[in-house]
């Protein structure tokens, strides 16, 4: 039986409203009530629900282990820098591209879940509002669970929030210039598969008083790979 509540448990008590995670608290039992949560998913077969169902679960299953994967190497600053003591680069590659899980024998990446799941199955772009790779420059991490029955208000809401947010997406209308997060440029045909444009894109969840024209240049803001953590006071 599908089960997120645990999941849901764990994100109201240790993510704050600015989407950073506590870790430093949610290591111990905490810790452990994540794998085996992740572990009680693993006996889930996606392909048996509904497709709705299907993308909480993948986008709930990504965040979860993301989680996971921080805090067996918990404290550190970011996913990159010597992270499990290698270079940046293969830190990198370590971190998304190594297997961390397994439903009915078969192994998973982080890669795969994303890349080679969600985005192939589901060509939804507003999951890159909903997966959280631990940094600062994602998408801030939300405080509930995925639920297929309140799915596409969720990924509203994500959407809304993240275009929204000076941080990540900002029109300089003196300049005629559109500042966004690099996310937009790493995934631009995702969204080119629903709409003519970025700009025509990012308008559509913009005040209708802004008004962005074709004409305007794009720049990609730097992308902030500090861990997204919430330091215990």
């Amino acid at each position: 039986m599908l089960n997120f509540q645990p999941w849901d448990e764990l994100l109201q008590q240790y993510v704050d409203q600015q989407g950073l995670i506590n870790y430093q608290q949610m290591q111990g039992q905490s810790a452990t009530k994540l794998t085996n949560w992740l572990e009680e998913l693993s006996q889930i077969n996606p392909e048996s629900l509904d497709l709705q169902s299907q993308l909480a679960f993948w986008i709930n299953l990504y965040n979860a282990l993301v989680i996971e994967q921080i805090l067996k190497s918990y404290p550190l600053e970011s996913i990159l820098p010597n992270f499990l003591g290698v270079p940046n680069w293969l830190a990198f590659f370590k971190f998304f591209s190594r297997p961390v899980y397994k439903i009915n024998q078969q192994s998973y990446t982080l890669n795969n879940i994303e890349h080679d799941i969600i985005r192939q199955k589901y060509n939804d772009p507003r999951i890159h509002f909903a997966l959280v790779c631990a940094a600062i420059g994602c998408p801030l991490l939300r405080n509930q669970a995925y639920n297929g029955d309140r799915l596409e208000i969720q990924l509203e809401e994500d959407a809304q929030r993240f275009i929204n947010n000076p941080q990540k997406v900002f029109y300089d209308q003196g300049q005629q210039i559109l500042y966004c997060s690099k996310i937009f440029k790493w995934y631009k045909q995702d969204f080119l598969k629903v709409s003519p444009s970025l700009r025509k894109y990012i308008q559509t969840y913009l005040s209708p008083s802004i008004v962005i024209s074709e004409s305007t240049t794009i720049k990609y803001l730097n992308y902030d790979w500090h861990l997204n953590q919430r330091i215990s006071s």
